[in-house]
């Protein structure tokens, strides 16, 4: 069963992000949604104020910039969103809080996704430190109920890069409350992106069967936020 989101002023303005991901399908991203971004502050090349700028020139609604284990990217994003709301008449996406975490699951690393939580709640300091934690942190369990007490959610990052198949990783993953799986992925790093359709149908068919989110993102690296590297 879904959790019943609280709400918190940084990202739970207008609709929630239950509604969206609920609402996200495979034409979804990444002209109107993008959950999946990475800037110079964790391992992507792009300036916060690019990926906004890039966001706004395809009239996206909802974005996320996720650096690995920091928020910093997204506080100047969201710093230059305001300056452009007050001096522009432009058309602006929501931005929403977001974090890539590195967690073991099954004796695998995986990567954990946080969205709309509070940055500011103690359950969240050891995940935005800018660097993978380790022992009882490292655990999955702990990364998702970390994002629960922050009032925020968590979905496990494209099920299908890691060594264990995500027949296995799903069902573990949703056994401990994690709320969502980035279904829409490119894995074949296609130009222009589209959602692998062989790996989407997987992680679709198992999302559903475990009552799942689903999400979708570039999960951008690279100079544009329409690929992943």
């Amino acid at each position: 069963m879904l959790r019943q989101m609280q709400s918190y002023p940084h990202s739970f303005a207008g609709k929630s992000l239950q509604d969206i991901f609920t609402s996200v399908t495979a034409t979804s991203c990444p002209n109107l949604l993008n959950f999946h971004l990475h800037t110079v502050h964790s391992d992507g090349k792009m300036q916060p104020e690019q990926i906004v700028e890039q966001s706004i020139d395809l009239k996206a609604s909802n974005i996320a910039i996720t650096d690995h284990h920091s928020i910093s990217g997204y506080q100047i994003a969201e710093t230059y969103l305001k300056k452009l709301a007050s001096s522009t008449g432009l058309k602006l996406p929501k931005l929403w809080i977001g974090a890539e975490m590195n967690a073991s699951l099954l004796f695998t690393e995986v990567h954990i996704l946080g969205y709309g939580f509070d940055p500011d709640h103690p359950a969240m300091h050891p995940y935005l430190q800018g660097k993978t934690t380790a022992g009882v942190d490292y655990q999955a369990m702990s990364v998702i109920n970390a994002l629960h007490q922050a009032d925020g959610l968590a979905v496990l990052a494209h099920p299908v890069r890691y060594r264990r198949p995500p027949e296995e990783l799903i069902p573990a993953a949703a056994a401990l409350g994690i709320d969502g799986v980035e279904t829409y992925y490119g894995y074949d790093n296609s130009d222009p992106w589209r959602p692998s359709p062989r790996q989407t149908e997987r992680v679709k068919n198992l999302g559903d069967r475990y009552n799942l989110l689903h999400t979708c993102g570039t999960d951008s690296h690279g100079p544009k936020i329409t690929r992943r590297v």
